[in-house]
């Protein structure tokens, strides 16, 4: 079920998109944390799913067809469980007049509330968030892992010069809990050739403090909760 919120007097320049379930409790501080940089917001509530885990690039479709047909100009696609730095807010005026199709973040995985891992692939970790809209929305191939930017032909990528922090992995057992859900969902390493253990896998661990004026807000205390199904 799409909800939508969005200002009353005048058409959006740029919407924010996300979908929750099992993290539904996460959306308030999101939503916080994510008001100074977009219009209004699109959600997809995917509580009332029986599956496992619910067809993931038809959430996103849905959720940029919405935005789309509000005449917004771009998106800033988020989840629950992210969080954008708080310098972001003053860039987000000059990315969206640039020329760029989409601007990527660095993904920094959380180890604790206040430090990312940046060992190995983890400090190299990149994901195209701010995309601007076109109405050349399709579905890609695929069911897992899919880029946001394929959804929209995006071809001109740069960089924001940001930082997106995911809490998902601050919990050691949420850490193992999300290793066995995509190997439940991806056995055979289809949509992730490199499979999924190196989630739960701690060797040469380096941790790196977020520095303070790339924090994020609300702060975040963490609740030891599992934020999603338990295979």
């Amino acid at each position: 079920m799409l909800e939508v919120h969005l200002p009353k007097s005048r058409t959006p320049r740029i919407v924010a998109i996300f979908s929750y379930r099992h993290d539904a409790h996460l959306v308030p501080a999101m939503l916080k944390n994510i008001a100074p940089l977009v219009d209004g917001w699109i959600s997809y509530d995917d509580r009332a799913s029986t599956e496992v885990f619910s067809h993931e690039p038809a959430r996103r479709l849905k959720l940029l067809q919405a935005a789309r047909d509000t005449g917004a100009q771009w998106v800033l696609a988020i989840d629950p469980d992210e969080r954008l730095d708080w310098l972001t807010r003053f860039s987000m005026q000059r990315l969206m007049n640039g020329e760029a199709d989409a601007y990527w973040f660095h993904l920094r995985e959380l180890y604790t509330p206040r430090h990312f891992r940046v060992d190995g692939l983890w400090g190299q970790k990149r994901q195209a968030r701010l995309l601007r809209l076109t109405d050349h929305i399709h579905m890609p191939g695929g069911h897992l892992h899919i880029p946001w930017q394929l959804f929209l032909n995006a071809r001109r990528l740069a960089p924001a010069g940001h930082n997106l922090y995911h809490l998902k992995m601050i919990d050691p057992a949420r850490r193992t809990a999300r290793a066995r859900l995509y190997e439940h969902l991806d056995p055979d390493h289809r949509m992730q050739a490199i499979g999924y253990e190196y989630l739960q896998d701690e060797s040469g661990l380096q941790l790196q403090q977020i520095k303070p004026w790339r924090g994020y807000w609300p702060r975040h205390v963490d609740d030891g909760g599992l934020w999603m199904p338990k295979v």
